[in-house]
């Protein structure tokens, strides 16, 4: 993993078959600068293309914060609203490249998620939060609204409702509130927190790993389809599946009552 040496704004470490990332500017809180738009969007692409990596956790350093926004002095230098599309664009491609990642990205939220931190946990794949985080979407009070998806993801996420008191109040909700929207899945002591985001990215890293790459696909590509259409998408992922090595070792390793040995293949 030498090669992620040179990163400034972010640290790569490796695990067995997981990786974790860390949003590495702890004296701003973690603030999301272009440079570290772009260093997690080319450490993301490169874990996803490494077949021996089966889950990401995706997290901060320091107990303060996970990100607590975007940096907010190259938001005010935007000179016009080309540079302000422009800028919304490069966020919003980050979380769709964790989206589109066939590598599950579990978010372990231990501080301040807001504004661009929030919109980069809702677009991975679960989250953790420790007690101690806060999620709030409050670009209103810069006159700003949210840019890097958090206007749609709240509203798919949460609903409607939800989504609105968020991006509209520019309110903060804790860790439980969260967990009652729907926003995590998971609440966690503070000292707890990464080791149990890694103790899941290793469940999932010992799945089948087509079968992990299906469900994560079905599940995105279905959800802003009807349910119709959800279910071919669901049918066709199924059917592929069948035709895997993986699926006769899981199916054999079951039946012979012996733990599976999957090879993604």
């Amino acid at each position: 993993m030498h090669s992620f040496d040179n990163f400034e704004t972010i640290l790569v470490e490796r695990e067995g078959n997981v990786a974790v990332v860390t949003l590495n500017r702890p004296k701003v809180l973690n603030a999301l600068n272009a440079l570290m738009i772009a260093e997690l969007s080319d450490a993301l692409a490169r874990l996803d293309a490494d077949d021996s990596i089966r889950a990401i956790v995706l997290t901060g350093s320091g107990d303060r914060a996970f990100a607590a926004g975007a940096d907010i002095g190259e938001l005010s230098a935007l000179p016009n609203a080309v540079a302000g599309v422009a800028k919304a664009r490069s966020g919003q491609g980050l979380t769709l490249r964790i989206e589109r990642m066939r590598t599950p990205v579990i978010a372990a939220v231990n501080g301040f998620a807001l504004g661009g931190g929030c919109e980069l946990a809702l677009g991975c794949d679960i989250r953790l939060a420790s007690e101690k985080a806060r999620f709030g979407q409050p670009e209103v009070n810069l006159g700003l609204m949210p840019g890097f998806g958090g206007s749609q993801r709240t509203a798919r996420i949460l609903g409607r409702g939800m989504a609105m008191y968020l991006c509209l109040s520019g309110e903060m909700i804790d860790a439980h509130e969260a967990l009652r929207a729907g926003l995590v899945e998971k609440v966690v002591a503070p000292e707890g927190l990464l080791d149990e985001a890694k103790r899941i990215a290793s469940v999932i890293a010992a799945k089948a790993p087509l079968a992990v790459e299906a469900v994560k696909r079905a599940i995105d590509e279905g959800i802003s389809l009807s349910t119709a259409a959800g279910l071919e998408i669901e049918a066709l992922h199924f059917g592929t599946l069948v035709d895997t090595a993986d699926f006769k070792e899981g199916t054999s390793a079951f039946l012979e009552k012996r733990a599976p040995s999957f090879t993604g293949t």
